[in-house]
């Protein structure tokens, strides 16, 4: 099994200054290239200071400077917030400038408030019907010369400029619903999974998924099947309710956008109070202890080696959990020191 990051810009309060958040985040990405990690993947949000990630491209290019061989993606690259010949130029010159280290990862979104803001009247839950037809438009204007009849887009005959140095972008999806399962394996897609705070039969059922998939879609690839918790690594035990409280307050905030509940103040979602929420159970310090990934070194191998069991072929190391700069660097050498050495 493979390790890839999933690291944000973010501030839960106004506290931090957003240089120290910069210069945070970079270092980590650095961190990740020298411990081992294949891919650092960077999210696309709007008008949110919990995820600060207003063009992801721009995040991937400023990375491409300070790194050398660690695989930059976009996880994910919001379909219905772009235009076709737009986001086909901006991934490829992301992927010219970085030596050819793009992996193009591309989703319907998640939250319904910056659907209100970024494409007014879209309904999240039909946001998919974009992704599936910028895909194909994105992969013609790569390849040259291609005009576009479509439903929600429609332009003569353009091009990608700059083209992509690579000769075939790896592309990923973002994936929870049978569909979307389904049509990643007819395309060619790679997957992005992410089963929240849930057990371990949340990953099995996507695994279920994929599988049910392949055998619908006789003779095609079998994707890259990544999968992604929040993750932290401690050397006591102590640290154990410090990180659950932390991501509990980061949850809580997550948990008011999930359901678009509208308390935003100066982009910072009011933190919900989970006896207020019917799912609270999914919050429960115990659930969160084990279905995250979170523990000393030890556990977290044991843990691991359930994914990789399971059929998950690269991990996503997800460093949303509200932890404090220090902690998360901790954590994250932590990981790379004595876990990713289990896996070689």
């Amino acid at each position: 099994m493979k390790f890839q990051l999933a690291v944000n810009l973010e501030r839960l309060d106004a506290n931090l200054d957003m240089r120290d958040v910069a210069k945070h985040n970079l270092e980590m990405v650095q961190m990740a290239e020298s411990g081992g990690f294949t891919t650092v993947w960077s999210a696309e949000h709007h008008a949110l200071e919990m995820t600060i990630a207003p063009d992801p491209f721009q995040i991937l290019t400023w990375w491409a400077g300070h790194t050398n061989t660690i695989r930059l993606g976009t996880a994910v690259a919001v379909a219905a917030y772009w235009h076709p010949i737009k986001l086909a130029g901006s991934a490829a010159f992301a992927d010219l400038v970085s030596g050819g280290r793009l992996e193009f990862g591309i989703g319907s979104g998640a939250y319904q408030r910056e659907f209100d803001r970024m494409v007014p009247g879209l309904k999240q839950s039909d946001a998919w019907r974009f992704m599936q037809e910028m895909l194909p438009a994105v992969r013609a204007l790569w390849a040259g010369d291609y005009e576009h009849k479509g439903e929600y887009w429609s332009f003569p005959t353009s091009t990608s400029v700059p083209k992509p140095l690579q000769e075939e972008v790896p592309v990923w999806v973002a994936a929870r619903a049978p569909i979307t399962y389904d049509y990643a394996v007819k395309h060619n897609c790679n997957i992005l999974s992410w089963p929240l705070t849930r057990g371990m039969d949340e990953a099995e059922v996507y695994k279920q998924r994929l599988d049910e998939a392949m055998d619908a879609n006789p003779g095609s690839r079998k994707p890259v099947f990544a999968m992604m918790r929040q993750s932290a690594v401690y050397s006591n035990k102590d640290q154990r309710d410090d990180i659950i409280r932390c991501v509990q307050r980061q949850l809580g905030q997550f948990e008011n956008l999930f359901k678009n509940l509208g308390d935003v103040k100066n982009g910072f979602p009011k933190a919900v109070d989970f006896s207020e929420l019917e799912n609270r159970t999914e919050y429960d310090p115990e659930m969160l202890h084990e279905n995250l990934m979170f523990g000393t070194p030890d556990e977290v191998i044991k843990k691991l080696k359930l994914y990789e069991a399971l059929g998950v072929d690269e991990f996503v190391f997800y460093t949303a959990t509200g932890q404090a700069h220090n902690e998360q660097k901790q954590s994250l050498k932590l990981f790379c020191d004595e876990v990713i050495p289990a896996f070689k």
